[in-house]
């Protein structure tokens, strides 16, 4: 299946390719190149691992994933997200246990997409969603101060240990560093937007940043030496994987194997959006899942379908996936020409770079739209996911997420709306329908929304009350959902009106709704006899049958 689908979309990529769209293919693919090149340096420095193994994910993650990726549109490599989390991680298992954290996530992704189950990623709320991401802004900023400002202080286990540590302990900042930083960041900002289509601010910060410190003979801290290999001397092996030690990788796998997945998918709906082509979305997850199984053999970090890069390509007329494998190609050849240059880049620079790069990615329109309509439980949602992600463990965050993810989805659909009315005969007459509403004893009740166990207690509250209720109709065309707490619901509601000479009947059931009935013998119970396609047949058919509660009820104030 999985290879079907990747030759499906090859062949709606590559069958009317010409050497125009290949031109297309190239001009973007190294616009993207020059995006990604300061961002896989930055990020690679971010995540605790090195300037180079940045550099390494990106070329390696351009290729496999692109050749692999679900849509013609998908780039990958490292991110901020993903960075943000292996910079804590990394400080306490060290860079073995990332790459086996990645390998083995590599594998659940690929797994995940094998088996299809993609879509459930998708199950988690934006207000979750933008919290998190927020939350890892945050942490992304809060890592690069020391850079910024060229100081050290101690590893903290959270970034908000980190942040409130700078009001703690004394430090004095290094003026040199500070205003290379200051460059980059005023050089991204005040950078046209136009001028950035053509050549991305953040390489033109960097590139001024590293002649100053050049020209002036600066001291500042700098990335330093650069391989020139894809192969890097610090990488997996066979022999260094701690498989005796499998139980303490079980969190930071689920960790990076979670925001893998959301970040990628969250990306191809993105670019879904931009160009209207659908992302594969299982496909993706094997794309993923293979790409972050082979990159930390070589030495490189977890990697992600990246927002930025994708956007970017798209923007520049980017047709196919060859975007991906040229601006992969761009980057290895950069590191073979450019290394000199990038080894005399400031950490400082960088620091600029990722300082910047969190603050725009919060999500800030959805903020904007949260607060500003002020709705409370998406308020609440996305602040308790953001403080969780600074102040407590990643995973933690992560499950706190999930945890957050159901509570918010549970509330949302575990309201069902009933509505008990009399028969409306002024109404039906003017539809045409004739009665001559003898019976003042029959209901209808509009129900709308899942009637399962969540709701079952507004249904009981709903139907407390039915005396003198001789015909109860159930209208039920809104109740797409019934579970078993909803089947045994209804059934003591039949029981109750059974035992007072009622009768209940349901109108416009949907399909799912009459089968789990039929299943949990409800529609045997109550009779085909009891079932309308419309509200309107149950009322005529109620007072054709005759109200014998009607009568009965006559007979008894005849008698007294």
């Amino acid at each position: 299946m999985p290879r079907r689908n990747l030759a499906r979309l090859y062949k709606d990529e590559f069958s009317d390719y010409s050497l125009a769209k290949f031109q297309q293919d190239m001009l973007a693919g190294l616009t993207v190149a020059a995006v990604a090149l300061p961002l896989a340096l930055a990020f690679g420095v971010a995540s605790g691992a090195s300037a180079a193994a940045g550099l390494v994910t990106a070329i390696l993650a351009g290729i496999i994933m692109g050749l692999l990726g679900g849509a013609p549109y998908q780039i990958s490599g490292p991110t901020g997200a993903m960075s943000a989390v292996l910079i804590v991680l990394v400080a306490r298992y060290g860079l073995e246990g990332i790459w086996f954290a990645g390998l083995i996530s590599g594998a659940l992704l690929l797994g995940i997409g094998i088996l299809r189950l993609g879509r459930f990623i998708a199950f988690i709320p934006a207000p979750v969603i933008s919290g998190f991401t927020s939350g890892i802004a945050l942490i992304i900023f809060i890592g690069q101060i020391d850079n910024f400002l060229g100081i050290k202080t101690a590893a903290t286990e959270t970034a908000a240990q980190k942040f409130l540590g700078y009001f703690s302990s004394g430090f004095t900042p290094d003026w040199q560093s500070v205003s290379l930083g200051l460059v980059v960041v005023g050089t991204m900002l005040l950078w046209p937007a136009k001028w950035n289509a053509r050549f991305p601010s953040s390489l033109m910060g960097i590139i001024l940043a590293a002649l100053l410190n050049s020209a002036l003979s600066w001291s500042a801290p700098m990335i330093g030496a650069i391989p020139r290999t894809l192969f890097l001397a610090e990488r997996l092996s066979l022999s260094n994987i701690p498989f005796n030690n499998f139980s303490e990788f079980i969190a930071p796998t689920l960790t990076i194997t979670a925001l893998g997945a959301v970040e990628s998918l969250l990306c191809g709906a993105v670019g879904s959006n931009m160009t209207g082509v659908r992302l594969q979305a299982n496909q993706e997850l094997i794309a993923q899942g293979v790409g972050n199984m082979v990159i930390p053999f070589f030495g490189g970090v977890p990697a992600t379908a990246a927002i930025a890069r994708s956007s970017v390509g798209i923007k520049s007329g980017g047709q196919t996936r060859m975007v991906s494998i040229i601006h992969a190609v761009g980057l290895l050849l950069s590191m073979f020409l450019l290394t000199p240059f990038m080894e005399r880049i400031p950490l400082a620079a960088l620091a600029g770079v990722l300082m910047v790069t969190a603050v725009r990615m919060n999500e800030w329109e959805a903020i904007n739209f949260i607060f500003g309509k002020r709705f409370k439980t998406d308020i609440i949602a996305f602040t308790i996911t953001m403080l969780a992600t600074i102040v407590l463990d990643l995973t933690q965050a992560i499950l706190i997420g999930s945890f957050l993810a159901g509570a918010v989805f549970l509330n949302k659909i575990a309201s069902i709306d009933i509505t008990v009315q009399d028969v409306d005969i002024k109404r039906l007459r003017e539809k045409g329908i004739e009665t001559q509403g003898k019976c003042k004893h029959v209901r209808v009740a509009f129900l709308t929304g899942p009637l399962f166990f969540a709701a079952t207690g507004q249904f009981n509250e709903a139907f407390a009350n039915l005396q003198e209720t001789h015909a109860l109709i159930l209208s039920m065309r809104g109740v797409s959902l019934v579970d078993t707490a909803g089947i045994e619901a209804i059934h003591r509601l039949h029981e109750r009106l059974h035992k007072q000479g009622g009768t209940l009947m349901f109108a416009g059931l949907h399909d799912n709704a009459r089968n789990m009935m039929e299943r949990g013998g409800l529609v045997k119970l109550i009779g085909e006899e009891n079932l309308f396609w419309s509200s309107d047949q149950a009322i005529v058919e109620a007072e054709r049958r005759g109200c014998k509660f009607c009568q009965t009820q006559g007979r008894m104030n005849a008698f007294n």
